[in-house]
């Protein structure tokens, strides 16, 4: 599943088969071997450039979205068993006023290398709790119910470094031509998502599944440089 961009209320996905591999995420099972590209991924059309040595994966995603909430507990365990030379990260998007606000959380506590630790409370608050959290001052009462030294992370919050952040991280999902999450690139050449790997019917946790197999399979692609 994914929240599209253009209003964040579409969800849609796209058909892909899949079975359970030894490590109990889905293997692809599709026609000639492998995920289709136009279909289960999407191949850019100009590759952006990426640190040499590592394939880098990028999750985008958004704090308000139910779809990456259900698919943090397995694109976690994922990204925990991944080989030593792949780099993975988390990229919050910032598609409208609202959603920058919470993308500049995200970075003040990536900063303050708090962010980790409390993504599961954040998580919770949007979808469990169903708190509104679109200004700055709902963020603010968050931060301090979450234990948070306030002055230190006021200053995160509204600090140069964060709103660099924020716009690094903006011009890097509109390279990747994100318009929905969650998401995921691969290389700087790939993207596959829940949306497009999973198959009508399925469960939220059975298209993450899916989409982590085919990200699986782009990352050998992009370690072979196809």
């Amino acid at each position: 599943m994914m929240m599209k961009r253009r209003d964040f209320s579409a969800i849609f996905s796209l058909s892909a088969i899949g079975m359970i591999g030894a490590a109990g995420f889905p293997t692809a099972a599709l026609a000639q071997g492998g995920p289709i590209e136009g279909r289960q991924f999407q191949r850019l059309g100009q590759p952006l450039a990426v640190a040499p040595g590592k394939v880098e994966v990028v999750e985008f995603f958004w704090y308000g979205c139910p779809h990456c909430f259900a698919f943090e507990p397995v694109v976690e365990a994922w990204s925990k068993q991944l080989p030593a030379d792949v780099a993975f990260r988390r990229v919050h998007v910032g598609f409208r006023a609202n959603i920058k606000l919470h993308q500049r959380l995200f970075f003040a506590l990536e900063s303050m290398g708090k962010e980790e630790e409390l993504r599961p409370r954040i998580f919770n608050a949007f979808h469990v709790e169903r708190l509104n959290l679109d200004d700055e001052k709902s963020i603010l009462e968050l931060a301090a119910r979450m234990g948070l030294d306030m002055a230190k992370f006021t200053a995160a919050f509204n600090s140069f470094g964060v709103q660099t952040k924020s716009a690094q991280a903006s011009k890097l999902s509109e390279s990747y031509r994100i318009d929905g999450v969650p998401a995921l690139g691969i290389g700087g050449k790939f993207l596959t998502s829940p949306a497009m790997a999973g198959v009508q019917g399925q469960s939220e946790v059975q298209h993450g599944q899916q989409a982590v197999a085919v990200a699986d399979y782009l990352i050998k692609l992009a370690r072979n440089k196809a």
